[in-house]
């Protein structure tokens, strides 16, 4: 807790639940995703406080900048609710998947257009929806302890959120790397895949704070000024070679090919680790990063609600969720053996929901 919190007023937004605290905090308006027992996952109660709250502030003159943080030690947001949401699609309820989707990417797209300087503490686990509520600000501020993921494709999923958009800018075959594995990257990783601006140290946030306070307008390189920076160096950048080598092209199974051949043993195991994904999931995912290159945001938001009513009726979801987060056996049976045994039609049909 930040020296001088404890003078602030926490506070669920009007009619809200507890899930997201917030507090005015002099020019800051403070919003804390507060469920740290599901490293602040977000329920739909949480991302329905979160618009109200951001709306109100967006027009209110008191606020001139909005800070966004993870209650508890383990970091930011470890991203949507999940099995929640597989317990409606096996419920038959789909639509309620959906619905949160809808209103989850609402978010998303209100924190990229926000009209006010949003900075995002991007400190701990920083993953999937956590992502969304994070890397589309304005200020983002990774950390040493950052663990940023878009991991769906762990759990029979595609990575959504709008976190192609930057995915597909990302240099090189970075962002296809990070989108067809699901795994973590550190902060100076974020800082190469343009999902974050700064990296400064993790005790640093009061002095953050600080800054923002006198200067809620303060760019990415005025914080690092203040406050210095961690020497970390990024693992994407200094594997660039093989990455950019092996992940080129729109052919899931070539891509998986290649990695197995390549002589880095990083490649190799990154070669498993795909193999190990939902093979309809790492097919989707290529198609939906490439055609993310030339969508703006938005574009890719709606394209990520059409995938959203997809995946909810495809049986990889609902065993990939129960194999990762509710029985934890991590042994899901997929409904096809490789990324070479998804057929091409089935592939783009999945685009047409």
């Amino acid at each position: 807790m930040s020296h001088g919190e404890e003078q602030l007023s926490w506070e669920p937004a009007p009619g809200q639940g507890a899930e997201v605290l917030y507090a005015v905090d002099g020019p800051l308006g403070r919003a804390r995703l507060n469920r740290p027992r599901a490293i602040n996952a977000l329920d739909r109660a949480s991302i329905d406080s979160l618009h109200q709250q951001l709306t109100a502030w967006a027009h209110d003159d008191r606020i001139a900048a909005v800070v966004l943080d993870g209650a508890g030690e383990r970091g930011l947001c470890a991203g949507g609710d999940v099995r929640a949401l597989r317990e409606a699609v096996l419920a038959g309820q789909q639509e309620e998947a959906v619905d949160y989707w809808r209103a989850e990417y609402a978010v998303n797209a209100l924190v990229a257009s926000y009209p006010k300087p949003y900075v995002a503490w991007m400190d701990g686990i920083v993953m999937g929806g956590g992502v969304g509520v994070s890397a589309h600000g304005s200020l983002r501020l990774a950390t040493e302890r950052t663990r940023l993921a878009m991991p769906e494709v762990v759990i029979g999923f595609f990575p959504d959120v709008g976190g192609l958009h930057p995915l597909a800018q990302a240099p090189g075959e970075t962002g296809t790397h990070v989108a067809l594995t699901g795994e973590p990257v550190g902060g100076a990783d974020a800082l190469v895949l343009g999902m974050a601006d700064a990296l400064v140290p993790s005790h640093a946030q009061d002095s953050v704070l600080e800054v923002l306070r006198e200067r809620p307008g303060a760019t990415a390189a005025q914080v690092a000024e203040a406050v210095g920076q961690p020497e970390e160096t990024s693992w994407l950048a200094e594997n660039r070679a093989w990455i950019d080598r092996c992940y080129a092209g729109n052919d899931a199974a070539a891509i998986v090919q290649r990695l197995r051949e390549d002589p880095d043993p990083a490649a190799q195991e990154a070669a498993r680790t795909v193999s190990a994904r939902s093979p309809f999931s790492v097919a989707v995912t290529l198609e939906a990063l490439r055609r993310a290159a030339s969508m703006t945001l938005e574009e890719v938001l709606a394209q990520d609600l059409r995938l959203g009513a997809t995946f909810a009726g495809h049986p990889d979801f609902a065993e990939g969720v129960r194999a990762q987060l509710v029985d934890k056996d991590r042994t899901p049976r997929w409904t096809h053996g490789s990324v070479a045994e998804v057929p091409r039609e089935e592939v783009l049909a999945a685009f047409d929901g």
